[in-house]
């Protein structure tokens, strides 16, 4: 009796484990569902009644931003939740997540290939091989731009894959690095800065939502490898560094969010003018596109704070886990509409 009780709940905690990585596999597809039908229905959404034309294929360019800006916060995250592990006292010594930077890398590869594509077609779709103009993508800012970000994004699976994946980080900052250069040509009125607010923020988002998607990520290996391990049973070592893990993530994430906040105020007014703002946000589809990512902001800091408290609680300090789920799926929705934003056509500057 004392031998086969333990091999039957063994066998029932792994049909459980089994039937909740289904679960969370289903989710994690109807979420990328939804995700994906944000920048294909978006851009008609929010150019109805505005009188505005968008470019052609809008929708399949703010896709592919889209998977290029979630493909930069994978691998970033991943680097930076790392580096605050090795920092947290008493942590469990256990095997890392398995790194999602590698699949990331390819998605960015693909999209920035597809995004060079229409670089290479006069900024419209291609519809044939024909229609490319491959050389072309040299002679232009833009075609040379999105070069570095095809190539950036290969040697960032390289990285990935070497012995040393911490080296992606230089790959990774040339493709940040593009985006805030593409984001604004060199004829833009004080185009340096607005391609250094742009590297910031794209710096400290991909910082914060990448970071928090591992830090979850290395809760949870840590919270199954105390389960499993008979000795530590009742220790809550694993409890303890979580709980720390968590404040340390927090704490930074607060500056992040302070920095994200101020650069993009500020972009939002070298864009519309402050006396402007409030009637752009609601009649062009740039500010309409605006205010649903601020609107989703604000939700992303309703739910950080509802962490902050629970993670004080001395009870239960990682009861602040589900809240932070959610802020992960507030955080992709921001991620996608940031790449429909980055396709609607600029507002006037009245």
């Amino acid at each position: 009796m004392t031998l086969t009780r333990p091999t039957a709940d063994a066998a029932d905690a792994g049909a459980a484990a089994r039937r909740q990585a289904t679960r969370r596999a289903l989710a994690l597809l109807a979420l990328v569902a939804v995700a994906a039908l944000i920048p294909l229905i978006g851009p008609r959404t929010a150019l109805t009644g505005t009188g505005e034309a968008a470019a052609p294929g809008v929708a399949g360019i703010a896709l592919l931003r889209a998977v290029l800006f979630a493909a930069l916060c994978v691998p970033v995250g991943e680097l930076f939740a790392a580096r605050l592990a090795r920092r947290v006292p008493g942590a469990p010594r256990v095997d890392a997540p398995r790194s999602w930077a590698a699949y990331a890398a390819v998605a960015g590869f693909v999209a920035a290939l597809g995004l060079a594509s229409v670089v290479a077609t006069g900024n419209l779709l291609p519809r044939h091989l024909a229609d490319l103009d491959l050389g072309g993508l040299y002679a232009s800012r833009d075609g040379r731009l999105a070069l570095l970000e095809v190539n950036a994004f290969a040697v960032a699976w390289f990285c990935a894959r070497s012995r040393r994946p911490g080296t992606q980080v230089w790959p990774l900052a040339a493709v940040a690095l593009a985006e805030a250069l593409r984001a604004h040509p060199a004829a833009e009125h004080t185009a340096p800065t607005g391609s250094g607010l742009t590297l910031v923020h794209v710096t400290c988002a991909a910082l914060w939502a990448g970071g928090l998607v591992h830090v979850l990520r290395l809760l949870r290996s840590w919270r199954v490898a105390e389960s499993a391990d008979v000795g530590s049973l009742g220790t809550g070592e694993g409890s303890t560094a979580g709980a720390a893990l968590l404040g340390r993530y927090a704490r930074v994430a607060a500056v992040l969010f302070a920095a994200i906040t101020a650069t993009g105020v500020w972009s939002s007014l070298r864009r519309m003018p402050a006396g402007t703002v409030m009637d752009q946000l609601t009649t062009t589809a740039y500010g309409r596109t605006l205010l649903a990512k601020v609107l989703l902001m604000a939700a992303v800091a309703v739910l950080a704070l509802c962490a902050r408290l629970r993670l004080r609680s001395a009870r239960d300090p990682l009861g602040a886990c589900s809240p932070a789920r959610a802020e992960v799926v507030v955080l992709g929705a921001v991620v996608v509409v940031s790449g429909l934003l980055t396709a609607m056509p600029l507002p006037i500057r009245w």
